[in-house]
């Protein structure tokens, strides 16, 4: 299937679903962070209210330098290439808890500042020079992103929202962890991130922000005929459900 860059409409709608959280069912609710689940359970949207600027949360989550210094459950993260201004393609490999396999990503990634509002979304697409790798499950977005939203000059809430399909037939204790520890605790790193940004910008290219000034992006340009959409049902599924939890060793965030 061809693929198709996120138009006004996209990000209008991917607005709404962070919104409306009918037909939702609350997971976890305490100390500022609110996680949604649907009967989907690859389906979440997160909700953190924080005291730090929106545009310093849009910069942490688009800084893939300043990335590694917070992420602790990435792997590898690099970006591809360039399609516009506001559109890119990028690789994201994160750790699973053992004795799961570790998951992989190639998403298209777009981002739209819009008055006090920042959106940055992504799915997943295929990308010939770089296919599946053997030691990782190749995992797709159907819809991922996030929402900024500026309260004042110096607060935001911030919506994470997920819609993944991990590839694989999950232990229920993965999917019940996740939204009631792995999830809380990863908004809270961003917002843990987001505070630390300003001193660390400084000392590291404080200039340089290609996502914010396009004229400095030094990427390779590739085109959408070199792109087709990851569909799910074309990856190999793994059955991982009969996975023991006593045996599996658990990630940073889970700390």
């Amino acid at each position: 299937m061809p693929v198709q860059i996120p138009d006004d409409t996209d990000f209008t709608s991917f607005k709404e679903q962070c919104e409306n959280h009918e037909g939702w069912l609350a997971r976890y609710n305490k100390a500022g962070v609110t996680v949604w689940c649907r009967a989907e359970e690859s389906h979440t949207v997160q909700k953190l209210k924080a005291n730090v600027r929106a545009e310093t949360v849009y910069d942490v989550l688009h800084d893939t330098s300043y990335r590694k210094k917070w992420d602790t459950n990435m792997i590898d993260t690099y970006d591809i290439g360039r399609l516009t201004v506001n559109a890119d393609v990028g690789y994201y490999s994160w750790k699973c808890p053992r004795p799961l396999k570790n998951r992989d990503f190639v998403t298209m990634r777009s981002w739209l500042p819009l008055g006090n509002d920042y959106l940055i979304i992504n799915y997943s697409v295929k990308h010939p020079q770089h296919p599946p790798k053997k030691d990782y499950v190749r995992a797709v977005s159907l819809l991922t992103g996030y929402l900024i939203q500026a309260d004042g000059p110096s607060s935001c809430t911030l919506y994470y929202l997920t819609q993944v399909d991990p590839k694989g037939s999950l232990p229920k204790w993965v999917v019940n962890r996740a939204s009631q520890f792995v999830a809380p605790k990863a908004m809270k790193k961003i917002y843990k991130a987001s505070v630390k940004y300003p001193d660390w910008k400084r000392k590291h290219d404080p200039s340089l922000k290609p996502w914010v000034f396009p004229e400095q992006n030094a990427l390779p340009c590739i085109s959408l005929a070199d792109l087709t959409l990851q569909r799910a049902d074309s990856l190999e599924n793994i059955d991982e459900s009969s996975l023991n939890e006593e045996k599996a060793h658990h990630s940073d965030d889970e700390d």
